[in-house]
C-alpha cells in the first residue's frame, strides 16, 4: 500500500504545505482553507488500509456497500508565482488510543508524504500546528516557527508576527512538536529537505477544549501567504473565528473571577517579542499555569 495517483500534474519547483489535526486544529484549518480559497485540485491520496480503521460503514439493502476511512489527500495549484502541493490529513494514524501519531505508522506516513514531495522536486516543506501559549484569546495570535536547518533562521527572523520557538523566553532553545506536524520536519531533514513548522498561538486555558481556533489559523496563513507571495481573501476566516470567539467568551465567564483576573493580564504580554519584559513576572506566569491546571482538574477536564 502507498500513494494512489489520479493524475500527475506538471509542476515547477513546488512547495509542499502539509498538516494534520491537532490542538485547536490550527494547522489543518489553515491548509484546508488555503486549498479551498485557491481551488486546488486533488491529484493523489495515501491509501488508508495500513493506517486507519473505517470511520463509517455504509449499508444499503442489507448489504455492506462501502467502507469510509479518514482521508489523506494531496492537492495542487499553479498560482503563477509559486506552484503548491497541499496535503490535508483528516486524522493522525495512532496506536493504543494515543492522541497523536507515533511509531511505525507515523514514520511510514511521513515518508509517503515526502516521497511525493521528492517526486515533484519540492524545494521546501512547511507543516503547521498549535503553540500553547500564555496569551489571551482577545489578542492576535503570534506564530512560532521551528526550522530543520540553521540556514533558515535568518529568513524566519524576517517573517512578520513570527518568533523562533528557540527564542521564546525560558525556552532554553528546546521544545516539543507533537505528532506528524513535528515528525515530518525531522524526516525531511534526514532526507535532505528544508522544512519549517509554523505554529499559531492558542491560549493555554483553551488547549483542552473541543473547539477549533481559526483565529490562529489566519495568523499562520498570513505568514505563509506573505512569504510565498500568495494573494487570497483571508478575511473569510474571520466569520468562523467570530463564531468560535462567542463560544470562548461563554466558557471564559465560567472561569472563577480570581483566575480570570490573572488571565486578563495576559492581554498585555507580547509573546512575539520575548526579549522585552512583560507586565507580569515569571513567578506570576507560573502561578497562572498552576491555577488554570487546577481549574481544569476540578472541572473534570477540558470537555
Amino acid at each position: 500500500m502507498g500513494v494512489a495517483f489520479c493524475r500527475r500534474p506538471e509542476l515547477e519547483d513546488p512547495v509542499l504545505i502539509a498538516s494534520w489535526p491537532g490542538i485547536g486544529n490550527i494547522g489543518v484549518i489553515a491548509v484546508d482553507a488555503l486549498r479551498g480559497m485557491l481551488g486546488a485540485e486533488k491529484f493523489a491520496e495515501i491509501e488508508p488500509w495500513d493506517f486507519f480503521y473505517p470511520s463509517r460503514v455504509l449499508i444499503s439493502g442489507g448489504i455492506l456497500r462501502q467502507l469510509e476511512f479518514p482521508g489523506s489527500r494531496f492537492y495542487f495549484k499553479r498560482t503563477g508565482r509559486k506552484d503548491l502541493i497541499l496535503f490535508v490529513g483528516e486524522e493522525q494514524p495512532t496506536d493504543g488510543g494515543r492522541a497523536y501519531a507515533e511509531g511505525k505508522k507515523a514514520y511510514h506516513m511521513a515518508n509517503l508524504v515526502l516521497d511525493v514531495a521528492e517526486e515533484f522536486k519540492c524545494g521546501r516543506v512547511y507543516t503547521s500546528g498549535a503553540a500553547v501559549a500564555l496569551t489571551h484569546h482577545t489578542m492576535k495570535p503570534a506564530v512560532w516557527a521551528v526550522p530543520n536547518s540553521v540556514r533558515l533562521i535568518p529568513e524566519i527572523r524576517e517573517y512578520e508576527n513570527t518568533v523562533l520557538m528557540s527564542d521564546m523566553d525560558g525556552g532554553d532553545g528546546q521544545g516539543n512538536i507533537t505528532g506528524l506536524n513535528g515528525l515530518l520536519l525531522g524526516v525531511a531533514r534526514k532526507r535532505g529537505l528544508d522544512a519549517i513548522c509554523l505554529m499559531g498561538e492558542i491560549p493555554v486555558y483553551l488547549q483542552g477544549l473541543p473547539l477549533s481556533y481559526p483565529k490562529a489559523s489566519k495568523s499562520v496563513l498570513e505568514v505563509l501567504c506573505g512569504n510565498l507571495d500568495i494573494d487570497v481573501p483571508l478575511a473569510k476566516l474571520d466569520e468562523s473565528a467570530e463564531e468560535v470567539e462567542r463560544n470562548i467568551e461563554e466558557f471564559y465567564r465560567q472561569i472563577p473571577s480570581q483566575i480570570r483576573e490573572q488571565l486578563d493580564r495576559l492581554k498585555y504580554v507580547n509573546q512575539a517579542r520575548p526579549a522585552q519584559p512583560g507586565p507580569i513576572t515569571d513567578e506570576e506566569k507560573r502561578r497562572i499555569m498552576e491555577d488554570v491546571e487546577a481549574f481544569f482538574k476540578k472541572r473534570g477536564g477540558g470537555g
